[in-house]
């Protein structure tokens, strides 16, 4: 939703509710916390709501563009610490970045966010979403965040936003160039070693639509009091504002969970399901359903699997049953 939609944030959960909200989860034992968006920071109460969540005892991540980072607000975050701030930069030059943005000045707004936080010793991690409009700066911001705080991730998995207003399979890297970001991060590797691993006693059938942790070990809930299986995952939603999340998470979530995939489906029986990027939600915001292959992650798997040795286990695997 664009930032001067005043309708749209009219809809938008009041303090109360919010605060509301982040009473019942936290007495279902909710503990970890991430508030993202959109911009987070676009909310004049952020700061009353980021508070009362401290208060309430979680741990919470704070996803930003960074843009909106003042004075006012690192101080804030440098006295009141979150577990971890995530800010995305778009490239590692104001042409790159706002080529990507659309939004002239975001990469001096955002780097000026960086260095306020950074400065304060806010706990804070660097990511990159990597197009083709900047995949030629992918080497300097990966060294610059390295620099800076140790940590960066990158994300090249693109996905059309879930209204559909926004299609961007233009500017994707093809499969193979992913792939080459995979081997230039060491932690994308080392996870992909450990699923090597793990996929061994991987049964050769998963009838379950979800295989991932959405609705099982998380969960979303959007402005608007919309609960869902994850941030992606917003086709299926449970309303707040008219139930209680006890009811969404013990209710609605477990059978959303419980869905089981037609027996055509091609994903049912593919081995590298888990490590392909695909998911129901990726593939009803590519195709419209839920249960279709989405083809950019397809072959992104393969790729993996054959890259990281999966493949041949996959064969030592079936001679040893055979």
């Amino acid at each position: 939703v664009p930032a001067d939609d005043a309708d749209a944030r009219r809809k938008e959960l009041s303090t109360e509710q919010v605060f509301d909200i982040l009473d019942q989860i936290a007495d279902e034992g909710c503990l970890m916390l991430l508030l993202t968006g959109g911009e987070p920071l676009l909310r004049p109460d952020f700061l009353d709501i980021y508070d009362y969540a401290k208060r309430k005892g979680f741990l919470i991540t704070l996803f930003t563009n960074g843009t909106m980072v003042t004075p006012e607000v690192a101080d804030h975050l440098q006295e009141w610490p979150p577990f971890l701030v995530e800010i995305t930069l778009y490239g590692g030059t104001p042409e790159t970045c706002e080529r990507v943005t659309g939004v002239p000045g975001s990469y001096e707004r955002c780097m000026h966010g960086i260095e306020l936080l950074h400065a304060r010793g806010v706990p804070l991690r660097l990511k990159m979403v990597v197009t083709i409009r900047n995949r030629h700066e992918y080497g300097a911001v990966r060294e610059y965040a390295q620099k800076l705080t140790g940590d960066f991730r990158h994300d090249a998995m693109l996905k059309p936003r879930p209204d559909g207003t926004k299609d961007v399979r233009a500017v994707r890297l093809t499969p193979p160039k992913v792939l080459a970001l995979d081997l230039a991060d060491d932690r994308a590797k080392a996870s992909f070693s450990e699923l090597a691993e793990r996929l061994w006693d991987a049964p050769d059938t998963d009838d379950r639509l979800y295989i991932c942790g959405a609705g099982l070990r998380s969960f979303h809930i959007d402005a608007y009091g919309q609960l869902s299986p994850c941030i992606l995952s917003r086709y299926v939603s449970y309303d707040l504002m008219t139930g209680s999340f006890r009811e969404g998470w013990q209710d609605f979530l477990a059978q959303v969970r419980a869905q089981t995939v037609s027996p055509d489906f091609e994903c049912r029986t593919c081995p590298w399901r888990a490590i392909c990027g695909s998911c129901p939600a990726f593939a009803q915001m590519e195709n419209g359903d839920p249960e279709t292959v989405v083809d950019f992650a397809c072959q992104i798997g393969h790729l993996r699997a054959q890259t990281f040795g999966l493949e041949a286990q996959r064969a030592r695997r079936s001679s040893i049953v055979d």
